[in-house]
């Protein structure tokens, strides 16, 4: 049976630069950013409604909450450098084909297949990079790298959205920019060839059995008190940075008296720098001065206030963009806390499998806080939407608090490796110098 100790040590001496991981999950976030900024802003321009542009979204957001269901694939078949390539692959021909067709009412229904499509190649990329974080990533790096991963994600919302916004609203034809785009996501699997592969896990027994090995090593996580309270920090509307998407849509930022030019500026290109700068330090302060769950907590709370100091402010452009810009800066400290407290949950065995059941979760709030907020705009306007992301992100805290005291004292189960038979152990991260 082939198994992770069979990796040849020397090609796994040295643990990559973070960088690494941040330009491998670029293209991760690219395939959001351009349907939540430049599809979004967009919709309304071509005669969409405010809730078809946040429905958009959904759909896009859709594969990511259900994830969990095909991530044993990425964990028990093809090695993760395989996976990222055929993902990416898929993943840039749909974003050009949603530059190329029309967006209209006429083409809604054709759009959110393809959007569908490209979300699910999508989820296997990040399975693959996810994996690859997970073993190669030593304990005491978790929150710098962790930082440096959501970065990339985050900044690829900026260039999928702010660059993909640009393209379409600058050059003659919709292929161009789609061509450009497809070529900057595949031009990010260039680090690909300088890291160690990590192989499929292989079990030797029928399929039945890896699923139920799988499932293990999964409950190991679930029934301590880390899987209990990452769980309920996953599910809370806390740190979604879902405001964003209702944000980006041109008849809401016509309220502040911002056009497509501060659209692509604070809802892309800015806000991926913004965000990327909140992952590095929010990754840095959950390594250094807070425990990474008290850290999301934390951040979340700061979006709330962002949104709720928007919402009080006068609606000027200066207004939108210096809003926009915080309210980035704290998605990006969010995104970072969160995969640091996932990380230290989940350790390394079927790490695409327990990593993406927290990210599935995770993605639920950020999909119906998207229809919620869109629906909370369509009723109260755009600073009643504001005042209900932050009331629901308190409640949301809330919640985590008093689980969190119920659960203080009481038994922590052994987490990362699951009581398997010997023969299908999961490797230790020294077995690759790290």
């Amino acid at each position: 049976m082939e198994q992770l100790r069979t990796v040849p040590l020397d090609i796994g001496r040295r643990c990559p630069h973070p960088v690494v991981f941040l330009l491998l999950i670029v293209p991760f976030g690219a395939t959001s950013g351009f349907v939540n900024v430049a599809l979004a802003f967009l919709a309304t321009r071509v005669g969409l409604s405010v809730q078809q542009g946040a429905a958009l979204i959904a759909v896009s957001m859709f594969p990511h909450v259900w994830k969990f269901f095909w991530a044993p694939l990425a964990d028990k078949t093809l090695s993760r450098k395989r996976w990222y390539l055929l993902s990416a692959l898929l993943s840039a021909a749909g974003i050009f084909a949603m530059a190329t067709v029309p967006l209209g009412p006429s083409t809604l229904l054709l759009m959110s297949a393809i959007i569908f499509v490209t979300s699910v190649a999508a989820t296997f990329l990040g399975f693959a990079v996810e994996g690859l974080v997970a073993y190669l990533t030593p304990p005491q790096e978790r929150g710098r790298v962790s930082g440096w991963f959501q970065a990339g994600n985050l900044g690829g919302l900026g260039i999928g959205g702010g660059l993909g916004l640009w393209l379409l609203n600058t050059l003659p034809s919709p292929w161009i920019s789609g061509a450009i785009l497809a070529t900057c996501l595949m031009a990010c699997a260039i680090p690909l060839f300088f890291i160690a592969d990590i192989p499929a896990i292989r079990t030797g027994g029928p399929l039945v059995a890896s699923i139920e090995h799988v499932a293990i090593d999964l409950w190991q996580v679930l029934k301590s008190r880390e899987g209990i309270l990452c769980g309920v920090l996953c599910f809370v509307p806390v740190g979604t940075g879902a405001a964003s998407g209702v944000l980006a849509q041109s008849e809401v930022a016509a309220m502040w008296h911002a056009g497509a030019r501060e659209v692509a500026l604070t809802q892309g290109t800015l806000t991926g720098v913004t965000a990327m700068l909140g992952c590095l330090v929010g990754g840095a302060a959950c390594s250094r001065y807070f425990k990474a769950r008290a850290g999301y907590a934390f951040f979340g709370a700061l979006m709330a206030l962002v949104a709720v100091a928007m919402a009080v402010s006068p609606m000027r452009v200066m207004q939108y963009v210096g809003y926009s810009l915080a309210y980035s800066l704290t998605t990006g400290l969010c995104y970072a806390a969160f995969s640091a407290f996932v990380l230290d949950a989940i350790a390394a065995g079927h790490a695409a499998t327990k990593y993406n059941a927290f990210a599935s979760l995770s993605n639920a709030p950020i999909w119906y806080m998207g229809l919620v907020l869109a629906r909370a705009e369509t009723t109260w306007g755009p600073k009643g939407m504001l005042y209900t992301e932050a009331i629901l992100a308190a409640a949301g805290i809330g919640v985590f608090v008093i689980v969190a005291a119920a659960t203080r004292g009481s038994h922590t189960a052994q987490v990362g490796r699951a009581r398997l038979p010997r023969e299908i152990s999961t490797p230790d991260r020294t077995e690759f110098g790290c």
